[in-house]
């Protein structure tokens, strides 16, 4: 009889190690599996962030070509009439308001819109600038300190009868730039992003401490490679691994820098957990078998201790209350759902724990409860925690009084917060646009009605000019990040206080409260204008779109119906007319107090 014991326990633990290695290979293909994936979705993520990056830096490029375009300069040197020009194109500028100037061929300056905070002309960081335009492209610089601002200049060729006779070049101060702008949008406590120069100098960063700095010397190796690459390293005794993109028309580098440990995530962490969640399991099994002949009290003794582990760690709060609702038994359970100790909550009152505004409603439901001795209540209220926090439960009550092994009222207690937490989630997404996260039609109506009641507010109907075309050439997969990028220009520029939302396909309503100046208007307007009718690249394709404009000045106590219908009239007056590139400078932005006819 032993003998076969002892056999029975060999035979179990060999299949029982044999469990394990199974487990231990699953477990071990399936984060590699994961870790491909995750890598995968990195990469795609890095290239559309450093391929955005790019095209900040291109569209800054255009801009100047625009001046170039559009003003007669004399390229004379000190020439006052250049410098008033360039003064002027500084100060409309969103990029290079820090000032402008003109070179001759040979890089000497000719004319600044500023007098001094220039770069010296041996500064290193014109050395790129000067390579990318004697190759007959637009010119960026590295990250060059004056007077300890970091600056960054872009230049574009000055030509005559296609011949190059000199230089216009934008200084922006980069802590101020889209590209920073976009930088910080891209923030997260789990990773650091950075734009940094050829020379490894950080000109755009998710923390603005970083600007000036230099990456890590492991990072610096890599900033002349195209592409998307995964770079690992150790910095301060950390493991860290970038995403690196460069290769950027302006020479510069896309970084988006993490530890480890927080790129590996909760897929690593888990995998380990099973890993040696399988070997305890392997090691109980074996503790197990090896007193296989005490299989009675064993299998006992284990049954015991299952429903004490599980009435111990259950998610679950029971307690039982006496008549008066004080407490006379709560579960171990209240420890880990509560954070108060094992026997802490016995002789207090119930209603200490419950909510100011939920107690009347439990005092009431209780009495009822009490008043029937087969009855049953199931509420949801908010109790405090050891923490002094408030979380939702919901309550499932059940008259025991007659029971002589409770006498009581038992109450089992379920934690609902994260389902609260959900609904209130599933609210926030049915008021705002799936595809831009900006607020819907729904959300804009009531922010619209609830600002009329005691205020005017101008109100922007935006629709876009060349929309469908993209869609049609390109596909839907185009036009959508079109929209998205659409929404991140317009976002740059209402103010704190405005509402912008996405009321359809194409359109855009933006809500100005306290706004009713026809000059403020015109001056939205046009800036919506401007950055919508600016290249966007999408998939290595260049898209050029514009936007009819209508505006509506809705004094205080209009109708919110009313007022939105005059907006879109106008814009369709500006729509049926050719559109904003067909109506001439004011032609995007109709501005009036026009009225929807019924």
């Amino acid at each position: 009889m032993r003998l076969r014991n002892w056999i029975a326990v060999v035979v179990s633990v060999l299949l029982l190690a044999a469990a394990g290695v199974i487990g231990f290979l699953v477990n071990r293909s399936a984060l590699r599996a994961a870790d491909t994936v995750h890598r995968e979705d990195s990469s795609t993520l890095g290239t559309n962030n450093g391929t955005l990056t790019g095209q900040l830096q291109v569209n800054s490029a255009a801009e100047l070509s625009e001046i170039v375009a559009t003003h007669a300069l004399h390229l004379g040197r000190d020439s006052a009439a250049d410098r008033a020009i360039l003064a002027a194109a500084a100060a409309k500028s969103t990029t290079f308001q820090y000032g402008l100037l003109t070179t001759d061929m040979n890089g000497d300056l000719l004319t600044a819109s500023r007098k001094s905070g220039l770069p010296s002309a041996d500064d290193a960081g014109w050395v790129p600038m000067e390579a990318q335009l004697a190759e007959g492209q637009a010119g960026f610089s590295n990250v060059m300190v004056v007077d300890g601002v970091a600056l960054a200049a872009v230049a574009v060729p000055i030509t005559v009868d296609d011949s190059v006779i000199g230089y216009l070049i934008g200084l922006n101060q980069v802590a101020k730039t889209s590209l920073q702008t976009y930088a910080v949008r891209l923030s997260s406590k789990t990773h650091t992003t950075v734009v940094a120069d050829a020379a490894g100098v950080v000109g755009a960063a998710s923390d603005r401490a970083l600007i000036g700095t230099r990456v890590d010397a492991a990072l610096r190796s890599h900033l002349d490679i195209e592409g998307v690459q995964f770079v690992e390293y150790r910095a301060g005794g950390t493991d860290m691994i970038a995403v690196v993109y460069g290769g950027l028309p302006s020479g510069w580098s896309y970084f988006r820098i993490q530890t480890k440990s927080s790129f590996d995530g909760v897929v690593a962490a888990r995998s380990q957990t099973l890993n040696l969640t399988l070997l305890a399991m392997l090691l109980i099994g074996v503790a197990g078998i090896s007193v296989l002949g005490y299989r009675t009290q064993v299998t006992r003794r284990r049954a015991d201790e299952r429903f004490q582990a599980l009435f111990q760690h259950a998610p679950d709060l029971v307690s039982v209350l006496d008549g008066r609702g004080r407490i006379i038994f709560s579960s171990p359970s209240a420890f880990s759902v509560l954070g108060y100790k094992t026997g802490a909550l016995t002789g207090h009152s119930v209603f200490d724990l419950i909510h100011p505004e939920d107690e009347p409603e439990m005092r009431e439901r209780l009495s009822r409860l009490l008043d029937d001795p087969s009855g049953v209540v199931r509420l949801r209220c908010r109790t405090r925690s050891a923490a002094g926090e408030y979380r939702w439960f919901e309550f499932t009550a059940s008259n025991q009084m007659h029971n002589p092994a409770l006498a009581g009222v038992v109450i089992n207690a379920r934690d609902v917060s994260e389902s609260m937490a959900f609904q209130e989630r599933l609210s926030h997404e049915a008021q705002h646009d799936p595809l831009t996260g900006l607020p819907n039609r729904r959300r804009m109506q009531d922010a619209l009605g609830t600002s009329l009641k005691d205020a005017p507010v101008a109100v922007l109907f935006v629709d876009l000019d060349g929309f469908k075309p993209v869609n049609d050439a390109y596909g839907h997969e185009v036009g959508d990040e079109l929209l998205r990028q659409v929404s991140d220009r317009l976002t740059a520029c209402v103010r704190d206080t405005d509402v912008l939302s996405r009321v359809g396909g194409d359109e855009f309503v933006i809500l100005m409260p306290g706004v009713l100046s026809e000059k403020d208007a015109h001056t939205m307007s046009g800036r919506i204008r401007y950055v919508l009718e600016l290249p966007f690249r999408i998939g290595g394709q260049e898209i050029l779109i514009g936007a009819s404009i209508g505006v509506h000045l809705a004094p205080a106590a209009e109708n919110p119906d009313a007022a939105l219908r005059a907006a879109d009239h106008a814009m369709y007056a500006i729509k049926h007319a050719g559109g904003s590139r067909k109506s001439g400078a004011n032609g995007g932005g109709r501005v009036g107090r026009h009225r929807a006819s019924d």
